[in-house]
């Protein structure tokens, strides 16, 4: 079973919480897209960015554990 990991943002009375696999970075980054996209949400472009740089950092990191 792959790794489950957890990113969240806690902005005006919301809290966003996404859960994903490890390798499907590509799908959350998606759906930052689609909510920063949806004027309904008050999720925005900012914020998915701050979410997108904090997954970048922490495969980063992962990265620099690996190489060791």
């Amino acid at each position: 079973m792959s790794q489950v990991r957890q990113l969240s943002l806690v902005k005006g009375g919301h809290r966003y919480i996404f859960r994903y696999q490890v390798g499907r970075e590509a799908d959350i980054i998606a759906a930052f897209a689609a909510m920063a996209a949806d004027s309904q949400h008050e999720f925005d472009w900012f914020d998915a960015a701050v979410l997108s740089y904090q997954m970048g950092r922490r495969l980063e990191m992962d990265l620099e554990e690996i190489a060791g």
